[in-house]
């Protein structure tokens, strides 16, 4: 013998009724398509339409915060510094295109990827602030490990800042007597930042390069930039 089972009603807001009284005990049961239908219309209409006073709040606080970054970052600088902290500031926001891949000078280079104005912040030199103390060990020690060149730029008499291991793109920069780019020490936040700068207007898949303007020492080191102006040594 076969019993019918009753079928499960609808209640007026649109649920289905359960027979037992509990969902989870009736297991699996499909759901009619005009059901399903209505469903999906009623969530993706409320998902496209939220309600306008949600908009503004969910706005205001990103332009309130990007707002008060700017004025924190103008009052830091004062008198011609102005430029260059808007300038740091959209470098902040919007990195200039760049790549590194071998260099015809030496080793690796780091090259543009978009036309690069003059008189333009094109990276900062992103590294370790170390005092010269720990320059001196760790330079010893980058040739006991074996690495050949070491990352340090001098921003002042008492810090150093160590790309070697712990850097950015800027590190690949090479030297050039007849550079494109020139660096320049500017102060974010009471903070010496090293910024590298446009000299001319840079073409897309031309090399960025600066002057290292190392101290002259007895011991030369061959400069292979390939300028027509070229010194012959770093230093």
């Amino acid at each position: 013998t076969s019993f019918s089972t009753p079928k499960k009603k609808k209640r007026d807001d649109g649920m289905r009724e359960h027979v037992t009284g509990c969902a989870r005990s009736e297991g699996y049961y499909k759901i009619d398509k005009k059901d399903k239908l209505k469903y999906l219309n009623n969530s993706r209409a409320f998902a496209e339409e939220p309600p306008a006073d949600t908009q503004v709040r969910t706005r205001l606080p990103l332009a309130a915060g990007l707002r008060s970054e700017q004025r924190r970052l103008l009052s830091s600088f004062t008198g011609s510094c102005d430029s260059d902290l808007l300038k740091f500031n959209q470098l902040k926001f919007r990195k200039k295109k760049l790549k590194f891949c071998k260099s015809h000078i030496h080793d690796w280079g780091l090259f543009a990827m978009e036309p690069i104005a003059a008189d333009e912040m094109v990276i900062e030199y992103v590294g370790q602030n170390i005092r010269q103390v720990i320059a001196d060990m760790r330079e010893k020690r980058y040739e006991d490990e074996g690495i050949g060149s070491s990352y340090m730029f001098r921003v002042d008499h008492d810090t150093i800042i160590d790309a070697t291991k712990c850097g950015n793109f800027a590190r690949f920069i090479n030297h050039s007597c007849n550079p494109n780019c020139y660096a320049k020490v500017i102060t974010v936040e009471s903070q010496k930042k090293i910024v590298i700068y446009s000299k001319q207007h840079i073409n897309v898949n031309e090399e960025i390069t600066y002057d290292y303007k190392f101290p002259i020492e007895d011991v030369k080191i061959p400069c292979l930039c390939g300028s027509e102006n070229c010194r012959g040594t770093l230093n």
